[in-house]
C-alpha cells in the first residue's frame, strides 16, 4: 500500500472517531436530561399553590375570627350574670333588713359596686356616653341614664336593639306581681324581685 492509501485509511478512522465521539455525547446529553419529577415547579404551578394557600389561610382566619368573637360574648355574659347574682344578694340583704322600699334605690346604682372586684375590661364611669367614646370590648356606667354598657369588640355577628348603636345597655329593673288574695285584688302590685336585662333585645349570633 502507498503512502496516498495510507492517508486515506487515517483519514477514514480519524472520521470514524469523531463520529463515533459524537453519537457518545449526544447519549450522555440524553442520558443526564432530569426526568419531569426532578424539574423545578413551573409558572402556572407554583402559582396554584399560592391561590391554595391563600385561600386555606383565609379560611383559618375567618374561623379564628369567629370563634374570638364567640369567646367575647361568653365572658360578657358571665360578667352579666355575676352582676345579677350580686343583685339578688343586696335584694336578699334589704329583704333581711326588713325595708322592701329601699330595693328602689338599686335601680339608681352602679352594679359594678356590688361586685368583690370589677372585670378588668371595666372603664368606669362616663355622663351620656356615645359608643365611638369607649373603647370597644369595655364595660362603662352611663351616670345619666343610670346604665351598664358594653360596647363588643368582634361585632361581625352582632345586631343591635332598636336604637342602632353598635353597643349593649343593661339594667336594673323592678319585678312586680298582682296580689294573688281574691281580697287583695284591687292592691298595688308586689315587688317580687330584681332582675339585670337588656333595656333592647339584642341578637348576637
Amino acid at each position: 500500500m502507498g503512502i496516498r492509501g495510507q492517508k486515506t485509511e487515517d483519514g477514514r478512522q480519524m472520521l470514524a472517531c469523531r463520529a463515533a465521539a459524537r453519537i457518545a455525547g449526544m447519549r450522555g446529553t440524553a442520558a443526564t436530561k432530569l426526568p419531569p419529577s426532578d424539574r423545578g415547579f413551573t409558572l402556572i404551578e407554583l402559582v396554584v399553590v399560592i391561590i391554595i394557600v391563600v385561600v386555606v389561610m383565609g379560611l383559618f382566619l375567618n374561623r379564628a375570627l369567629y370563634y374570638q368573637e364567640q369567646a367575647e360574648k361568653v365572658a360578657m355574659e358571665e360578667v352579666a350574670g355575676a352582676v345579677q347574682s350580686a343583685l339578688t344578694m343586696q335584694y336578699g340583704r334589704i329583704l333581711v333588713r326588713g325595708n322592701p322600699s329601699d330595693a328602689a334605690a338599686l335601680v339608681r346604682d352602679n352594679p359594678m359596686n356590688w361586685l368583690q372586684k370589677p372585670p378588668h375590661n371595666y372603664a368606669g364611669e362616663f355622663y351620656a356616653p356615645t359608643p365611638l367614646a369607649v373603647d370597644s370590648g369595655n364595660w362603662v356606667f352611663d351616670l345619666k341614664s343610670r346604665e351598664l354598657l358594653y360596647v363588643p369588640r368582634n361585632a361581625g355577628h352582632f345586631k343591635p336593639g332598636k336604637d342602632g348603636e353598635k353597643w349593649i345597655r343593661f339594667h336594673v329593673a323592678m319585678s312586680y306581681e298582682a296580689p294573688r288574695a281574691p281580697s287583695l285584688q284591687n292592691a298595688s302590685p308586689e315587688l317580687t324581685g330584681v332582675l339585670f336585662e337588656p333595656v333592647e333585645p339584642y341578637m348576637w349570633f
